[in-house]
């Protein structure tokens, strides 16, 4: 059995290869042309869901297990957006800096420094066998004025509950025990194990 990422995001692949280290992975543009995938849906499952799906029909190999991942930061003082609308906040071509910049400005806009938010994680699993998904969050604030080096996305405005380092500051191993993606990856392990069992 092979796993195909959903994904040619290099921040999102390398935490996915990480986390299944045990297990043949790759990133679905390994295997053929990136294509767009249109995420239409309004909730992260239902992204992560339409990814998945599309990248397992377009394998046309029966014994893939497709693995897409939606994930955002949801603001408490902006109402919870970007949610999921996350990835391109700053607009279809912006950059990680350019996402983080203006959500940073927009928090500020506020008339705050620092706001409670949380991250979520929704991992979509398809396969012969049809389609499953898990979620996993991380709960914290951010604030606006970043932090560290160590990460990608919004991690250098993030600080996790519990810590007084964001994101951008935090070890590694640190942020995989704390992660929304390592989270829900740890329940999609479960039935990726389930699938392997199924077809020995």
């Amino acid at each position: 059995m092979r796993i195909v990422i959903a994904t040619s995001n290099k921040g999102k692949v390398r935490e996915i290869k990480e986390l299944l280290h045990d297990r043949e992975v790759f990133p679905y543009t390994d295997l053929m042309e990136g294509f767009e995938i249109v995420e239409d849906a309004e909730t992260f499952k239902e992204n992560a869901l339409i990814k998945a799906r599309a990248v397992y029909k377009a394998l046309k190999d029966e014994k893939a297990v497709v693995v897409a991942d939606d994930s955002g930061i949801s603001v408490d003082v902006l109402d919870g957006a970007p949610g999921i609308y996350s990835a391109r906040y700053g607009g279809e071509n912006a950059s990680d800096k350019d996402n983080l910049y203006k959500l940073m400005d927009a928090v500020k806009d506020k008339g705050v420094s620092s706001s409670k938010a949380h991250y979520t994680a929704a991992i979509a699993v398809v396969s012969y066998e049809g389609e499953s998904c898990v979620h996993g969050w991380m709960h914290g604030e951010v604030i606006t004025s970043p932090r560290g080096e160590n990460g990608f996305g919004y991690d250098p405005m993030f600080i996790p509950d519990g810590f007084d380092k964001t994101l951008g500051e935090l070890e590694s191993d640190v942020k995989v025990g704390l992660s929304h993606r390592s989270k829900a990856l740890n329940l999609a392990k479960i039935l990726i194990d389930q699938i392997k069992t199924q077809r020995a």
